[in-house]
């Protein structure tokens, strides 16, 4: 069955993690999430409370990365983070795993910190009422092998997550399409696979998502749409 477009932008996250992102590239960035009607913006934490406000009552949601992009900080600031990302308006948090942990073969660390994440983020949204708060764990799948990324699938499902991410996009390479088959055939049909980074074109965009991908990270989603539109109208 042809993907709708209306299809396509509830898989997109529309991503600006830039660092020199300034308070008119996020209102930008949140009136084209509006308009588009995509799955979420995807932020720095500093910016969660201004997009929360931009998007009430709208169908996007407002995502923000913690520890982000190498995994590096202690469990401890991972969950205040997360905890704090929270309280601030975030309907959906993903961070990156602790990579150098991940390589060294520390898997119980691993393991401990998306189990304390999720676990803060569940707690948190049910203390300032909100629903369910989606939790996103980063592998940055480029480091790992496959053995590694299976192992690290299966450590990020025991822990309650909810997607697996493969990439942050600010390392030596982004998703791939072996990456993205090789989880969604190790996940349960109750996590799903997020792809993101080297995701430009609206081919890129279909063939992630028929190789398992149900939610997209790009920082072009809107020339993801007007190409995949005119394409439709051919």
């Amino acid at each position: 069955m042809a993907l709708r477009i209306e299809e396509l932008a509830k898989t997109i996250d529309h991503t600006l993690l830039r660092p020199d992102a300034t308070r008119t590239d996020i209102e930008q960035l949140c009136d084209e999430a509006a308009e588009h009607h995509f799955a979420s913006v995807c932020i720095f934490p500093t910016w969660v409370p201004l997009a929360a406000s931009l998007l009430k009552g709208k169908d996007s949601k407002v995502c923000t990365v913690l520890s982000f992009p190498f995994g590096a900080d202690t469990t401890r600031t991972k969950v205040r983070a997360a905890e704090n990302a929270v309280g601030i308006g975030a309907d959906e948090v993903e961070f990156v795993i602790n990579i150098g942990a991940m390589l060294s073969g520390n898997f119980r660390l691993v393991r401990d910190e998306v189990t304390s994440v999720v676990r803060a983020v569940r707690m948190k949204s049910v203390n300032v009422g909100k629903g369910l708060v989606l939790v996103k764990v980063i592998i940055e799948a480029c480091y790992l092998d496959p053995k590694l990324l299976r192992l690290a699938a299966r450590m990020i499902e025991d822990g309650g997550a909810d997607f697996v991410k493969t990439s942050t996009g600010f390392g030596p390479m982004g998703a791939t399409v072996p990456e993205v088959e090789l989880l969604r055939d190790e996940l349960s049909e109750d996590l799903g696979v997020k792809a993101a980074g080297g995701i430009v074109t609206a081919e890129d965009a279909e063939t992630m998502i028929n190789a398992g991908a149900a939610r997209l990270g790009s920082s072009h989603a809107v020339d993801i749409m007007k190409e995949f539109s005119q394409e439709k109208e051919k």
